[in-house]
C-alpha cells in the first residue's frame, strides 16, 4: 500500500509499504480522509520527541473497518463507518481516574508512537479501543467530516474549561480551521459578537466568508487592544481564546480582556520561546482568569461528532482542498502557506 513515512526533518517519502494486518485486540481500517493541521507541517520540519522513526504520520483519521482482529470488545462490524482518537489517555493514571484524560500522564498519539492515516490502510491499536476511542460515524456524516472531529474536540476542551456565558463578547487570535471551528462552537455555545484577529489579511477574508464574525481585526494594520476597547465601549472582552503558536497574541488577550475576563491559551508556543511578559497586576486587579487547554480526551471526540451531526457546529464547508495521498506535500505546503481553510488527504 501507499504511505506517508516520516524519517527525520525534511525527510518524508510517500512509499509502497507491506499492507498492515489486524492483531489480536486490533482493527483494521480502509482510510477513507485523513485531516491535516499545523502539527503535521511542524512535524515535517521539526520531527517530535515522541515520534519514532521510521513512522506513518496523520492523526484526523475516519475510515471504514476491513478486519477485526481476535479479542476486540465492542460490538463491531466489518464495512462500520468510523473515527479515531488522536491523543490515546492509558486509562489507568491518577489523571484518567478523575476523568482528566486530556492531560494522561502516559499519553500516546496516533501518528507518534503508532503509524497514522497517511496511509490507505491502518492499525486502531488495542491502546485506542481500551479507552473507547473509536467512534461509529452518524448517519449524514461525511468521512470528511469525521475527520475533523478531532481538531473540534480539542476546541470543545479548551471552551469547557473558558465557561463561556450566554452573550459574552469573544475574541478568536487565528484564522485557521481551528479558529473557525471556535467561533462557530463559541455561538453554538451562547456567546454574543465574536471578533476574529489574524496578520494575514487573505486568510482573515477567506475564514470571514465562511464564518462570519461580527468584527475582522487586522493585527498587521492596527492596534487589535485598542480596536477591541473600542468595539466594547472601553470594557474589553469577556473571553479570548489564542488559537495560534504567536507569543504576542497571549500577551495581547491579557491586556484586552475585560474584568472577570477569561482566557484560553489554546494554541502552544514555540519550544525555543515558550515565554512572554505579563503585567501580573491586570490579571490581579482585573480578577482575570487565564486557561490551558491540552488537545481532547475520548469524550470530547463523540461530542465533536454529535455537533457536527446535529448541524450546530457545521464543519463541510471549511474543508475547501481535498488532495490525494500522492500529493500529501502538497496539502502540507498549502497549509503552512494559509491558502485554505482545512486541508483533508484522501487516500
Amino acid at each position: 500500500m501507499k504511505a506517508l513515512r516520516f524519517y527525520a526533518p525534511e525527510d518524508l517519502r510517500i512509499e509502497d509499504v507491506p499492507e498492515p494486518e489486524a492483531g489480536p485486540g486490533e482493527i483494521k481500517l480502509r482510510v477513507h480522509n485523513c485531516s491535516t493541521c499545523g502539527t503535521d507541517v511542524k512535524i515535517r520540519y521539526n520531527g517530535h520527541q515522541n515520534l519514532s522513526p521510521p513512522r506513518i504520520t496523520g492523526h484526523e483519521i475516519a475510515g471504514e473497518i476491513v478486519q477485526i482482529g481476535d479479542d476486540v470488545e465492542g460490538d463491531w462490524s466489518i464495512g462500520d463507518r468510523v473515527q479515531v482518537i488522536a491523543a490515546v489517555p492509558c486509562g489507568d493514571c491518577y489523571e484518567c481516574s478523575r476523568d482528566w484524560m486530556e492531560v494522561c500522564q502516559n499519553q500516546t498519539s496516533v501518528g507518534y508512537q503508532y503509524d497514522g492515516g497517511f496511509a490507505e490502510y491502518m492499525i486502531v491499536p488495542r491502546e485506542v479501543l481500551k479507552v473507547d476511542g473509536l467512534n461509529p460515524i452518524p448517519e449524514g456524516v461525511g468521512y470528511d467530516e469525521a475527520s475533523a472531529a478531532e481538531p473540534l474536540a480539542c476546541a470543545i476542551n479548551a471552551q469547557r474549561i473558558l465557561g463561556i456565558e450566554e452573550g459574552d463578547t469573544v475574541v478568536v487570535f487565528g484564522a485557521g480551521p481551528i479558529g473557525a471551528m471556535h467561533i462557530r462552537l463559541a455561538r453554538a455555545n451562547g456567546a454574543g459578537r465574536v471578533f476574529l484577529i489574524d496578520v494575514n489579511a487573505e486568510r482573515l477574508a477567506m475564514t470571514a466568508d465562511a464564518v462570519n464574525p461580527d468584527e475582522i481585526i487586522n493585527g498587521a494594520e492596527v492596534d487589535v487592544i485598542e480596536k477591541v476597547r473600542e468595539l466594547t465601549d472601553g470594557r474589553g472582552a469577556d473571553c479570548i481564546i489564542t488559537a495560534t503558536a504567536a507569543n504576542i497574541a497571549q500577551e495581547q488577550a491579557i491586556e484586552m480582556a475585560a474584568r472577570n475576563g477569561r482566557i484560553s491559551f489554546f494554541g502552544g508556543l514555540p519550544k525555543t520561546k515558550p515565554t512572554i511578559t505579563c503585567d501580573s497586576n491586570l490579571v490581579h486587579y482585573r480578577q482575570l482568569r487565564i486557561f490551558g487547554a491540552n488537545g481532547s480526551a475520548p469524550k470530547h471526540n463523540k461530542q465533536a461528532l454529535e455537533m457536527i451531526a446535529s448541524g450546530k457546529v457545521p464543519v463541510k464547508d471549511l474543508i475547501t482542498e481535498h488532495i490525494p495521498l500522492e500529493r500529501v506535500m502538497d496539502a502540507f505546503g498549502i497549509v503552512e502557506r494559509g491558502e485554505a481553510i482545512k486541508v483533508t488527504v484522501e487516500p
